[in-house]
């Protein structure tokens, strides 16, 4: 069995002790994005996991839908990112 380099970590351990990998990021072409493939996103790239730049290539985001995300999950937690919850998380 053959691996692939890459560059950064493999895995990380995050604050709550639960160990993230590159194994758990969604694919590649994914087009339905679910609360929780958006937190494994944001806290990837938030922990150094990956990247920004290489997440928003990976899965064709734009810099300001991944800062959507990242700033739902600061202020509110992953539940903001709930499509039936944009209307309380999101109001001016």
């Amino acid at each position: 069995m053959f691996l692939k380099k890459v560059d950064g970590p493999g895995a990380i351990t995050l604050p709550d002790g639960s160990i993230l990998s590159r194994a758990d990021l969604p694919p590649v072409d994914t087009t339905r994005w679910v609360a929780s493939r958006k937190a494994i996103v944001v806290k990837s790239v938030l922990f150094g996991l990956i990247p920004q730049k290489e997440a928003l290539e990976r899965y064709g985001l734009s810099e300001e839908e991944y800062k959507s995300w990242e700033n739902a999950i600061k202020k509110h937690g992953e539940g903001a990112l709930k499509a039936t919850m944009l209307q309380q998380y999101r109001q001016p």
